[in-house]
């Protein structure tokens, strides 16, 4: 009986709550007008890569494991996706926001209280409790128990629910997309660091080749010397390049090991060697590099989704705010068992109890602050909609960017290898014309000072050439998958 009293209540308000419940204020999402380019495809880059990058399909769409081929490489970047703590500190915060989700889905539901109380007073004689006790009960106390259920339950007329749920889910689908953002950037930058140090182990190599070539032009300079054909002078100046290029060995082996220590990082590990046998060359640079469709970024890059989650969040809390300034309608009812003994406290139906109630509540004096709270979320929607939009751009910017390191590298490594053959038999020519007294030893050191710098400048390039690639790759949004 008690239970359809309630339900009859509850009902009779709820046909009012039909009449009203269509009012969803807030605009609900729609993406802004982006006007991106058609393609990647562009003017300043050759005709071959023009075609190959304006490709619908993108290397981003390959996940990390496939695109990278070199097992130290792989073994680095799965260590880091273990125990970099940046990336651990991202993934505990999706953690947060799922609870959050789960907090704002329990709004729809009533809150729901169970009370049970027992009350002893002894009032004074000459109190009006005191002689109301003992002309109507008899007593000089008063006992209350009491055992009830109480339900509150704020209707969601004007949609503040929903956009308080709709805002929690698309603040986790952001720290989600964050997350792969910063698995985008982890991985890219083991990569770099990894190819760099590859760099570093071949300029080494380069320089210790260097210095046995110089080293066996001094102990020819030393002979002729000996044998009155040259200065003393010339010895000197042998032994001058030959140490110059020694100089070198120490610079490299600090570069390494503190790259080393920067990769050792960025896996979470304390610092140390990086064991590895690949070289500069074992990258694939003859892979497919298509890039895509610019609107695909939209979709696929983690950051630009990242930020597009925080407009919907934004356009969210419009909606919030708006209702805010609008009633609030609550339902609230409770029933239960109540008596003045407990001998009579669960005596069926005497003791029973029950009220429902409804209640509307319209702000009016903080109707100002309010006002002043929506005002403000309309601000920061369009500043969420400008920060969405540079995302757009500069992600755009940076594929652009990568395609045009990636054309113009491949055309420099093949000028800087040319130029390294062509040294190099410059130097074999010098040392046999010095020999047959046809150079001087300058034409010589000379030459192979420019062999030097010129395969160190190739292998800086190879590097330049690998990682415009690997920036390409990330740059599309490849990495999270």
């Amino acid at each position: 009986m008690l239970i359809r009293f309630i339900n009859r209540k509850i009902n009779l308000i709820m046909l009012a709550v039909l009449f009203i419940s269509a009012c969803k204020v807030g605009q609900n999402y729609s993406q802004p007008d982006l006007k991106l380019p058609e393609s990647f495809s562009d003017s300043r880059l050759s005709d071959t890569a023009g075609k190959s990058f304006s490709d619908t399909s993108s290397i981003a769409n390959l996940e990390w494991k496939r695109f990278f081929s070199d097992t130290v490489l792989v073994s680095l970047i799965d260590k880091g996706l273990r125990y970099n703590n940046d990336l651990l500190i991202a993934l505990r915060r999706i953690d947060v926001a799922q609870q959050q989700v789960r907090q704002s889905k329990a709004l729809w539901y009533p809150e729901v209280n169970l009370q049970v109380t027992g009350q002893y007073n002894h009032p004074s004689k000459n109190s009006l409790n005191g002689v109301s006790a003992n002309s109507f009960l008899g007593k000089s106390h008063i006992e209350n128990y009491l055992v009830a259920v109480n339900l509150s339950w704020e209707i969601d007329i004007w949609g503040k629910i929903s956009r308080q749920k709709e805002a929690a889910l698309a603040e986790y689908v952001r720290t989600n997309e964050a997350a792969k953002a910063i698995q985008t950037q982890l991985v890219a930058g083991i990569a770099q660091g990894y190819y760099n140090l590859l760099m570093l182990d071949l300029q080494k190599d380069i320089t210790m080749r260097n210095i046995r070539i110089r080293d066996s032009f001094l102990v020819a300079t030393k002979l002729l010397r000996n044998a009155g054909v040259t200065t003393t002078l010339a010895v000197q100046q042998a032994e001058s390049q030959k140490q110059s290029a020694e100089l070198l060995i120490p610079v490299l082996e600090q570069d390494i090991a503190l790259q080393e220590n920067a990769l050792q990082v960025l896996t979470g590990q304390y610092p140390g060697a990086v064991s590895r046998n690949a070289s500069l060359n074992s990258f694939d640079l003859s892979i497919d590099l298509s890039a895509g469709l610019p609107v695909a970024l939209v979709s696929r890059r983690p950051d630009v989704r990242a930020e597009e989650m925080a407009l919907v969040v934004a356009n969210s809390q419009v909606g919030i705010a708006q209702a805010n300034m609008y009633p609030a309608l609550n339902i609230s009812a409770g029933g239960g068992l109540e008596s003045f003994k407990a001998s009579n406290w669960f005596n069926m139906p005497g003791s029973l109890f029950g009220i429902a109630a409804g209640t509307i509540a319209q702000p009016v004096f903080q109707r100002r602050a309010l006002k002043t709270a929506y005002e403000v979320a309309k601000l920061e929607r369009e500043q969420a909609v400008l920060r969405f939009r540079q995302t757009v751009l500069v992600a755009t910017t940076e594929v652009s960017d990568a395609l045009v390191r990636v054309d113009k590298l491949k055309e420099q490594r093949l000028i800087a290898g040319a130029q390294t053959d062509t040294l190099n038999r410059a130097v074999d020519n010098a040392q046999l014309l010095f020999r047959s007294d046809m150079a001087n030893y300058l034409e010589v050191l000379n030459a192979q000072g420019s062999a030097l710098l010129a395969e160190l400048n190739l292998a800086q390039v190879q590097r330049q050439q690998v990682s415009a690639v690997v920036d390409l790759y990330r740059a599309l949004g490849g990495g999270w998958k």
